[in-house]
């Protein structure tokens, strides 16, 4: 028997619905208004600034992804994950303007596409390399290893030897033209749009589905308690650098993603504190939850984007706020961190399940 709601004594009969992603004929409407929105009514409707957004938040959402993977999932403390985007950004940029490509491939299209592969291959070994001593360690000592992925890889390999390649000097130029996928040529704010929503739906889907098999039920096992899992059998270390590979290949893809967004990469892109702030997008969505990745992120650029717009009015005014609205904008970074582990440590993730549960179950929602 198939019905439409769930929640008030309707049960699935086999492990197929159970696991099924969209599993009423509701849900599955809310999804298809959700990819209209997506796929056409934003893109019909939204200017250049409003593309530039979105397209902000789906890079926040793919960089934010493999710290939800490493802390939330699989409890491991990182603050070095801005490395590994970098790692794939000049990795795919590499293989771009330098790489001698078959005619063949540049043809078709192809070398964007294989190097946004590659690139998250790179970043997943480099991850791994940096996760390596939480074998050892965990915690606060975890945390200092993964900070120091930020000053060898970006600060050092990349600033003084990788920037260098061509006699370049700190940037590399993208030329119009240098990005194609497929036979379309990755030229405008849209065109990066959709590249945006087709790799964010590509790792949720990915990550989604990994969390449901037994590496993620590993993952949570060492996260939530790693003696009791270590004693049920589980390899606690091939896990966790497991984990760190996953992280890592997604923290590729959003690097290599991102150069599509950018005329020139430089490492001032990846700062340290690009990190933080992915750790507080999960911080504010909710840890260990793949919504809260996406709230997050959408919190975090909507709320800086209006406190920018907020501010220019009075530029007018108090010319030195445009200057100092860097600083503003890590105050408002700080606050918010602050205000969501008081009154909100779980995170908005959180409060959506409690909103979907109240509607779902009223009238009786007490």
């Amino acid at each position: 028997m198939t019905t439409t709601f769930l929640p008030c004594g309707v049960y699935h009969e086999n492990y197929i619905q159970d696991h099924a992603w969209w599993q009423t004929k509701f849900i599955k409407g809310k999804m298809l208004l959700l990819f209209f929105l997506l796929f056409i009514l934003i893109p019909l409707l939204a200017d250049t600034y409003i593309l530039s957004i979105c397209n902000q938040i789906g890079y926040t959402i793919l960089g934010a992804i493999g710290v939800q993977l490493l802390i939330g999932y699989c409890g491991q403390l990182t603050l070095g994950h801005a490395a590994f985007v970098a790692v794939g950004a000049y990795t795919s940029t590499l293989l771009i303007l330098e790489f001698p490509w078959p005619a063949i491939l540049l043809n078709l299209g192809l070398a964007y596409p294989i190097s946004i592969f590659i690139a998250g291959l790179m970043a997943g070994l480099w991850s791994v390399l940096f996760g390596l001593p939480s074998a050892r360690v965990k915690g606060f000592y975890l945390i200092l290893t993964s900070m120091a992925a930020q000053f060898i890889i970006v600060d050092f390999i990349i600033t003084q030897y990788v920037s260098q390649i061509g006699g370049r000097g700190q940037a590399f130029s993208l030329p119009p033209g240098t990005i194609k996928l497929g036979p379309w040529l990755i030229d405008s704010d849209l065109k990066v749009y959709y590249l945006m929503i087709l790799l964010c739906i590509i790792c949720i889907v990915g990550v989604a589905n990994i969390m449901r098999s037994r590496v993620g039920r590993a993952w949570v096992a060492i996260r939530d308690n790693d003696i009791s899992a270590e004693v049920m059998g589980i390899n606690v270390i091939k896990y966790k650098l497991l984990a760190f590979f996953y992280a890592g290949f997604i923290g590729g893809i959003a690097g290599s993603f991102w150069i599509s967004n950018l005329a020139a990469i430089s490492p001032e892109h990846f700062p340290w504190s690009w990190s933080l702030w992915l750790v507080g997008v999960i911080l504010i969505g909710g840890v260990g939850s793949i919504h809260g990745t996406i709230f997050g992120a959408l919190f975090m650029v909507l709320v800086m984007e209006s406190l920018q717009l907020m501010v220019l009015p009075l530029a007018d005014i108090y010319p030195k706020l445009l200057m100092d609205f860097l600083f503003i904008k890590e105050a408002a970074f700080g606050l918010a961190i602050c205000m969501f582990l008081i009154f909100e440590p779980n995170g908005l993730a959180y409060r959506w399940w409690q909103t979907k549960n109240y509607f779902n179950l009223w009238p009786f929602s007490y």
